[in-house]
């Protein structure tokens, strides 16, 4: 039928020990390139429900990324701009973390997250060469309705 397994209790005591030693290693909360870098392009956008923040290097690869909803806002609150501001310290310690000293800006959408952001992220004494507005303006729009006709 089942087979019976024999347990050695100084085997079982040696797991447990081993085990104590591999959970209380620290653990690497960052994760640092090989190549030094000084700056950066900072990407913000800020929908009516959320907003994200990119920061990568200046040849546009990413290094960190957060959103209002990846820190643990939920619904409506995505789209404030107290969400916003938090979004921009957790970029703005990472930043500073890997050493980065000047950030251009680059701000898309038209929430309410545009610019607490940047205020948040300018805390960490980072400079900020340049603020460019990349949100996308209708140009005549799309065509309208034909008349009903009755």
């Amino acid at each position: 039928m089942g087979k019976i397994k024999i347990i050695n209790k100084k085997e079982d005591e040696k797991k447990v020990d081993e085990e104590a030693v591999v959970e209380t290693a620290p653990k690497a909360s960052l994760k640092v390139p090989k190549a030094k870098i000084v700056a950066g392009t900072l990407h913000v956008e800020a929908t009516f429900n959320n907003t994200k923040v990119i920061l990568s290097d200046k040849n546009g690869n990413t290094l960190f990324w957060t959103s209002a909803g990846s820190l643990g806002f939920k619904g409506a609150k995505k789209g404030t701009p107290f969400a916003a501001s938090k979004a921009g310290s957790v970029i703005g310690e990472k930043a500073k973390a890997l050493g980065i000293k000047e950030v251009d800006v680059k701000v898309k959408g038209v929430g309410s997250g545009r610019e607490p952001t940047i205020r948040a992220f300018m805390a960490y004494d980072i400079d900020i060469s340049g603020v460019k507005d990349l949100t996308p303006v209708p140009h005549n729009g799309p065509k309208p309705k034909k008349p009903r006709r009755v």
